[in-house]
């Protein structure tokens, strides 16, 4: 059994661990990390999951970012364990901090993924947003937490300084 919690500045290595461990060496290269730059995570939405004995199963991070003049949240990475992958963590993450996000009123999150997996919690491909490159365009992913918050906006993805 995992609980789950908001990130504190105590988790920050321990999370960087966890996602040192789950994805390839490099990652802080991707144009993602680029728009997280000197940039601090939102922490009401960053969680982390641990079990009984207070060990990191996962974690979760969000960004804010603009397109144009509006705000966005860029969320990831998102990182199980691999000894607790396929237990449904990864998706207890992010369905908890998107109830959270729509809750605080954002209107829409951002992420670069695979649409197979984020379409279940309704992410779409995104027409017309760019993130910096190299960015696959047919990974780049919306979600609208508040009714019509995608439409017409388009743009580059920039920091939000």
């Amino acid at each position: 059994m995992f609980t789950l919690s908001p990130e504190t500045k105590d988790d920050w290595w321990e999370v960087e661990a966890l996602y040192d461990l789950c994805f390839a060496p490099g990652r802080e290269a991707l144009s993602s990390y680029r728009l997280r730059d000197e940039i601090a995570p939102v922490g009401s939405l960053s969680r982390v999951a641990r079990d009984d004995q207070g060990i990191l199963g996962g974690a979760i991070r969000f960004w804010p970012v603009r397109i144009g003049n509006q705000r966005v949240l860029l969320l990831g990475p998102v990182a199980v364990h691999p000894t607790a992958q396929g237990e449904g963590l990864g998706g207890a993450l992010i369905r908890d901090s998107l109830d959270q996000a729509r809750h605080e009123g954002w209107a829409r999150v951002l992420l670069v993924g695979d649409a197979p997996y984020y379409k279940r919690f309704g992410f779409n491909k995104l027409d017309g947003v760019e993130m910096p490159p190299p960015t696959n365009p047919d990974r780049v992913l919306g979600l609208e937490l508040q009714p019509g918050a995608w439409g017409g906006l388009t743009g580059h993805v920039e920091r939000d300084a």
